[in-house]
């Protein structure tokens, strides 16, 4: 159903522009960068509860393919977009968010919005045809988590992780079953004793939607796991992780989401553009009171985008190097991850 609609953001501002679906929805109003993975963002479980702005003028210009969804649903509560293309195709993506029951507004001054947004910051908005917008849960790590563990066979297998599941995605999966490590993902408040009995030789604390803040009652195990087992926590986990070790978190301004950010490695001073989608980082002067030291930093802004404890093997990242979308260079993370796995039993095996 298509009509007049608009965009109302927090601080009062509306933007104008075509309602396409049948319910207004309300989430945090956050902008995208890159011109291409729509598809992958929309099922990205880090945007649950989020209203997704595309800076790129175009959105579904190439359709959508169904291997190219990083979960079984689009996540985003809302879209909007300058302007989205219609191909009359069976893979046309105007089509797949009207199956889905996700509203998108169309014809919108996007370049002014996100000027606005990088000005005064991400907020709440509704996305509205005059109805009473939906509101997403709060908890919404428990929203996308797996119900049940799920095991991700590999051929040749050389080790075994378990994910813990924020909202991971299964590009994330894939890069480790590459790597012939085989993979259970268990749900966001697995015990560790359930853990323990699973074998594993690593851990991935996996990305997520929202703010740290919902799981600070299981930070405590968090870091007991991490002392266990080879970790690797991306995004969500490397939050979680560095509030484990004694990090504090803060609200962004304005999130980094896009597929073009540099970030450079402190100890070599190598850069490489990543891939991102977060509204939170740790605070800069929280890390020199904690286990943890800094791994990698943000070029641009300078916040942390990575850290490693100096005694075991536990490193996070606050960039997605499973690179989908994004540049790949990054994937070299879930190379070292396997790579101290595969120590850590050569080391065992010695003593």
């Amino acid at each position: 159903m298509k009509g007049l609609g608009a965009l109302k953001l927090a601080d009062g501002q509306v933007y104008p522009g075509e309602f396409i679906g049948t319910s207004s929805v309300q989430g945090e109003v956050v902008f995208f960068t890159g011109m291409t993975g729509y598809q992958e963002v929309l099922t990205d479980p880090s945007y649950r509860g989020q209203i997704i702005v595309f800076t790129y003028p175009l959105i579904g210009q190439y359709g959508i393919s169904e291997q190219d969804s990083e979960s079984r649903q689009i996540q985003v509560s809302g879209v909007v977009v300058q302007t989205l293309a219609n191909n009359g195709l069976r893979s046309d993506l105007a089509d797949w968010l009207a199956a889905s029951d996700v509203p998108v507004l169309t014809q919108v001054d996007t370049r002014a919005l996100v000027h606005h947004l990088r000005n005064h910051g991400d907020q709440i908005g509704t996305v509205t045809n005059g109805a009473s917008p939906v509101q997403e849960q709060s908890n919404l790590i428990a929203a996308v988590s797996t119900k049940k563990p799920v095991t991700h066979q590999t051929n040749h297998e050389a080790g075994h992780i378990v994910c813990l599941d924020y909202g991971v995605k299964k590009s994330m999966i894939e890069a480790l079953q590459a790597r012939r490590m085989k993979v259970t993902v268990v749900p966001f408040d697995t015990p560790k004793l359930v853990i323990d009995g699973l074998k594993p030789d690593g851990l991935l604390f996996s990305n997520g939607p929202g703010n740290p803040s919902q799981l600070d009652h299981l930070i405590p195990e968090i870091k007991e796991l991490a002392l266990t087992y080879p970790t690797l926590g991306i995004c969500m986990g490397h939050q979680l992780i560095a509030k484990a070790f004694g990090c504090q978190i803060e609200k962004q301004h304005h999130g980094h989401r896009g597929a073009n950010h540099p970030v450079r490695q402190v100890k070599t001073g190598r850069v490489f553009m990543t891939s991102q989608n977060h509204g939170y980082v740790v605070q800069a002067d929280s890390v020199q009171k904690s286990e943890l030291d800094v791994a990698y930093e943000h070029i641009n802004d300078g916040s942390i985008e990575g850290l490693f404890h100096p005694i075991h093997p536990i490193l996070t990242v606050q960039f997605h190097p499973e690179a989908h979308p994004g540049p790949l260079e990054a994937m070299v993370i879930f190379d070292q991850f396997v790579t101290s796995i595969l120590e850590q039993e050569v080391a065992y095996a010695g003593t």
